[in-house]
């Protein structure tokens, strides 16, 4: 399985990347999967659902399946959050997996620079393979410009 990370700071278009790359890879009919880091509090059970209901009850792992797709919740009642490694241990039938976020970790890193920002995560993280941003920068690192998926994807496939 080869993890491929998207990082960079608040409002670089992370998430916006991590799709179109998804997209792309898919697309290929390769089996993508990806793992989003959450620094907040969030959601995925809709309140008055059956098992959002069930959780509110006192239910410390609800499972929803159906047909289409199944989820697991799991209430770690502010316990240890799982690592990397432990979440990719989750993920089964897997080629390649974007992680979104995790900048710490050791997998192998493409960081997404916003020009109004020249704090390169590159220069304090490990594992940064390459850069996408619309100006040159100074680093020997591999450069993609922000329209240039289809040459990101295939430096991700052939790494």
């Amino acid at each position: 399985m080869k993890v491929i990370g998207i990082i960079g700071w608040k409002n670089s278009g992370k998430t916006f990347f991590a799709q179109r790359i998804i997209k792309q890879i898919a697309q290929k009919g390769i089996n993508v999967a990806s793992i989003k880091r959450a620094h907040h509090d969030f959601d995925i059970d809709t309140p008055n659902t059956d098992s959002y209901l069930h959780r509110k009850a006192g239910s410390k792992q609800v499972i929803v399946s159906s047909s289409k797709r199944w989820a697991k919740i799991t209430e770690l009642d502010n316990k240890k959050e799982k690592t990397l490694e432990e979440l990719l241990k989750e993920l089964d039938n897997t080629d390649v997996v974007i992680v979104e976020g995790f900048k710490n970790e050791f997998h192998k890193k493409i960081e997404i620079i916003n020009k109004s920002n020249d704090n390169y995560l590159f220069n304090e993280i490990e594992n940064v393979i390459a850069v996408v941003s619309d100006g040159k920068l100074n680093t020997s690192l591999p450069q993609f410009k922000k329209n240039e998926i289809d040459l990101i994807v295939n430096f991700i496939l052939k790494f």
